[in-house]
């Protein structure tokens, strides 16, 4: 549903935005690689270099005994080739397979949720913006109208970007929101209705219910919607913002992740935990404050860049 935002800039930005986490970690890690054998001592700092980047304990350990064991059993011992078997791993811990049916009538719903402080509504502006600058009908619904300004701050970007906003009065009925919203993206026959939600705490149960409320009344209007639930999730938070996300996830049946701030984030080994843990894949990175500032998140660009400090231009799977 959102290929066509692929493009070189947003790969050369994708790069970009791990300089940071390669220059703290990733080139340390290839490094090792360098050398002519890997010592029982080294494999422990491959899993220490892994914990700095804040891949999360468990992945770390996983990832360093799948490596040993196919080192073992393949009969490894050329340096250059375990950076290579890395790379494999690594990429392939990023990769999520997800059931997806085709839209068979637009428009096509997205809904972004995330809590206050993970950037999701100056994300959802950026989105609109890619979608728009593609030649598709954007729309997009104020769904928060708990925090102060935030109706304000979406017709902001809507007046902006040209593009048509769905809103009532702050502390009205979200869900009330999203039907005009869906059946004014109906008659106007957009592309892409983005609909943006509160910033709500994870714990409270009351605010996840009617998360999905807003969601199913969203189905009722466009056979299928939300057909995406993009979860804005803040690139430096690290392991302590998996639980919050964890629990999006679980309530809401989270379709994908935008993780933000990654550039400037010396931790971008997040990413490895975030797909490991919530098991839905990573489907943009924001790579700065501009507003063309996101990236389709590609796992072997990722990996590649993350490691090409020491090893150059990763080969392409």
């Amino acid at each position: 549903m959102l290929k066509h935002l692929k493009s070189k800039l947003a790969e050369k930005r994708l790069r970009e935005s791990v300089a940071s986490s390669r220059n703290s970690f990733g080139s340390k890690l290839a490094a090792i690689f360098s050398r002519s054998a890997i010592s029982n001592q080294e494999w422990e700092q491959i899993e220490e270099l892994l914990l700095q980047g804040d891949t999360g304990p468990q992945f770390a350990f996983e990832i360093v005994d799948q490596l040993q064991n196919k080192v073992d059993k393949l009969g490894i011992n050329d340096a250059t080739a375990m950076l290579e078997e890395l790379r494999a791993e690594l990429i392939s811990s990023l990769e999520v397979s997800q059931d997806s049916s085709p839209i068979t009538e637009l428009p096509c719903v997205i809904m972004v949720v995330g809590v206050n402080g993970s950037g999701k509504t100056t994300t959802l502006a950026k989105l609109a913006h890619s979608l728009a600058s593609n030649g598709k009908v954007v729309m997009l619904a104020a769904g928060d109208t708990f925090r102060a300004g935030a109706i304000e701050q979406i017709q902001y970007w809507g007046n902006q970007l040209s593009v048509r906003v769905i809103a009532h009065q702050q502390g009205s009925d979200p869900g009330a929101v999203a039907y005009d919203a869906a059946t004014a993206a109906i008659a106007h026959k957009a592309d892409f209705l983005i609909v943006d939600t509160a910033g709500r705490l994870h714990t409270n149960s009351n605010l996840m219910a009617e998360l999905d409320k807003v969601s199913r009344v969203l189905n009722r209007c466009i056979e299928g919607a939300p057909h995406e639930v993009l979860l804005v999730l803040d690139g430096m938070s690290g392991q302590n913002g998996l639980a919050q996300a964890e629990k999006f996830c679980n309530e809401i049946g989270t379709t994908g992740v935008i993780l933000t701030k990654l550039d400037g984030s010396a931790k971008g080994g997040v990413a490895f935990g975030v797909v490991r843990q919530l098991k839905v894949p990573i489907k943009f990175v924001g790579t700065g404050e501009g507003i063309d500032d996101l990236a389709t998140f590609d796992p072997i660009i990722f990996v590649d860049a993350l490691l090409e400090h020491s090893r150059g231009q990763g080969k392409q799977n």
